[in-house]
């Protein structure tokens, strides 16, 4: 396992200096294969780091609500899964132009309503029918991503795979989250939903390389902006 990042008192644009460098190592020259792991939502919140992130990875695995969107764009059915139907269109370039990288679940764990007491069952991304909805990534999904994973020797988390919070659709995250602790890789995970499911799940937050504490910030700079803070950082430089 690749050591810890230690954290330094001082910060550039809401990032902390030793997070800085660990997010140059992402945007640099990672030690491949280079992994991605994408969860939450909303494909709109996340389109501008898979956008950036498309043509420097090995694989982007999308887990969360934002996958519906994809499987949308593929001609499958998404019964009352979340979706943005003004992104579609969108998803369908991204597929196009992704040459294989980007992988999306094979199953699911649907609900017939949002609440951890509702009826669910697992079934294929290619038969959620109407009135069921999407609320977690499948055991199949889990094992295949986790395959990825643990090929993998640099590696990067964003987002829940499912609604973690809720106990019957938590396990897809913790599955991911257990393969990419496991892996023999540099290991980054960003974003506050990400550093909550490790914490909330139980998980040992020193199986990982690096947590992000930049919330928001840690993805702009994969997305490519210029933080004020890592401008005057490298002028001085």
């Amino acid at each position: 396992m690749y050591e810890v990042a230690r954290e330094l008192p001082a910060y550039a644009g809401g990032l902390v200096l030793s997070e800085l460098e660990v997010l140059r190592t992402l945007t640099g020259d990672p030690e491949r294969p280079y992994t991605v792991v994408l969860g939450g939502s909303k494909v709109s919140d996340k389109l501008a780091v898979i956008e950036a992130l498309l043509p420097k990875v090995d694989r982007l695995l999308i887990g969360g609500g934002m996958c519906f969107t994809f499987l949308a764009a593929q001609g499958h059915g998404v019964g009352s899964s979340l979706l943005e139907q003004d992104m579609v269109g969108t998803c369908e370039r991204l597929l196009a132009e992704a040459g294989g990288k980007l992988v999306l679940p094979v199953d699911v764990v649907a609900a017939d309503a949002f609440s951890a007491e509702a009826n669910t069952r697992t079934v294929a991304t290619t038969a959620l029918e109407e009135g069921w909805m999407g609320l977690d990534i499948g055991p199949e999904t889990v094992a295949e991503f986790s395959a990825a994973i643990a090929s993998a020797r640099t590696l990067f988390w964003n987002g829940p795979m499912g609604v973690f919070e809720m106990a019957p659709f938590a396990e897809g995250t913790r599955g991911v989250a257990r393969a990419i602790a496991d892996a023999d890789a540099f290991s980054v995970v960003g974003g506050g939903d990400s550093a909550a499911a490790v914490r909330v799940l139980g998980l040992d937050e020193q199986r990982f390389s690096h947590i992000s504490t930049g919330g928001g910030a840690s993805l702009e700079y994969l997305e490519g902006r210029e933080l004020p803070g890592v401008a005057v950082l490298s002028e001085e430089q």
